[in-house]
């Protein structure tokens, strides 16, 4: 019998329960321990504290995140707040510690040169502060600096870099909630990418499968790191978004196995959510004069890369056909969005084998 996925606390939620716990001591001179907050849709989860520190101005808490069943880069990551008073009336400001990133590029929700600690962790944060600084005689006037042990080197393993968020880590989450392989955070940093995208100026992305397909969209078009979108298997991602916050050019660039899956219109290609369809490949074969003979190949094909190699023995062109098949599903998500469609397959030495548009 399978056990259900435990879920975990966003970086958001360990930063307020850190916050809430070191402005309590600030306070009154006691750690609460632990310290439970309430979540924005009503929970209301208890963390321990894994470090304290109580200096004259200054009360400093951590916690560690626990992802739960989540392969999130910042499970056990040690999320510390350093909170002192600040200057009568000037309410609640954010600082960014070490591990903790800084905006430096427009188009996400903070203004560059802000710390990367997400508006829905800010509000969390102060609802808190005001709720301890009501029950304890406080003035909520503070300054509250977030850090992340070791968060610049994590967040080399996230979007960041590329989001133009230097130094550390961001500070995320809406719910507080990490919910398992929910792959919300991901959707989430694509459209954070298109956002940072849009704002540069860019007139032409790439939406990419994986490290290969995005080398070659950068060298055949000369991209530079913004207009890069690590699209994953989320197509369906790029794609809607695009059609609302649209940018005049998008390519859209994977191997043969999963653009195949574009081409039978799978939005999420990965391989727990949708599978090649031989059947479809063989009918391309059909439809693009292909012999019966070699059709019933292609059916019998164990992956879509060796469907491409029977074909190209043949010399039919089934990277370019599928590259065609998936750039019409690709312009039906898109609808009347102004938005040109091209597609690149590549196979899984980086070499193009298909192209379309």
């Amino acid at each position: 019998m399978s056990t259900p996925l435990r879920h975990g606390w966003t970086t958001g939620a360990c930063a307020t329960a850190a916050t809430t716990a070191a402005y309590t001591a600030l306070l009154t001179g006691d750690f609460p321990d632990p310290v439970e907050i309430v979540l924005p849709k009503g929970q209301r989860p208890a963390f321990a504290l894994a470090r304290e520190e109580l200096t004259g101005g200054a009360a400093m808490a951590a916690v560690v995140k626990d992802a739960g069943d989540d392969p999130d880069v910042t499970h056990g990551a040690l999320i510390s707040s350093t909170v002192r008073h600040g200057a009568p009336g000037s309410g609640v400001a954010f600082m960014a510690g070490p591990g903790v990133g800084t905006v430096t590029k427009p188009g996400l929700p903070l203004d560059v040169g802000e710390p990367a600690i997400n508006p829905v962790p800010r509000r969390m944060m102060r609802e808190h502060l005001a709720e301890v600084a009501a029950r304890h005689g406080g003035t909520g006037d503070v300054t509250v600096e977030i850090s992340v042990e070791h968060g610049e080197e994590l967040a080399r393993k996230t979007w960041n870099p590329r989001l133009g968020i230097l130094g550390g880590l961001s500070i995320l989450g809406t719910t507080g909630i990490v919910v398992p392989y929910s792959c919300s955070a991901w959707i989430d940093s694509i459209r954070r990418g298109i956002d940072v995208a849009r704002a540069a100026g860019r007139r032409h992305v790439a939406g990419c499968t994986g490290s290969t397909s995005e080398k070659v969209a950068a060298e055949l078009y000369g991209l530079p790191e913004d207009a890069l979108l690590d699209m994953g298997d989320f197509a369906g991602a790029v794609l809607k978004y695009l059609r609302r916050h649209p940018v005049p050019r998008l390519t859209v660039a994977g191997g043969i196995g999963k653009l195949s899956k574009l081409a039978d219109g799978h939005l999420d290609l990965h391989s727990g959510r949708s599978q090649v369809n031989p059947g479809m490949l063989a009918e391309i074969v059909r439809s693009a004069g292909g012999d019966e003979a070699l059709a019933g190949r292609v059916l019998a094909a164990n992956t879509a890369l060796h469907a491409l190699r029977l074909c190209q023995e043949a010399g039919l062109p089934l990277g370019d056909l599928v590259a065609e098949r998936a750039r019409l599903t690709a312009v039906g998500v898109l609808r009347e969005a102004p938005v040109a469609v091209d597609v690149v397959v590549i196979d899984r030495a980086g070499v193009i084998v298909g192209r379309a548009g």
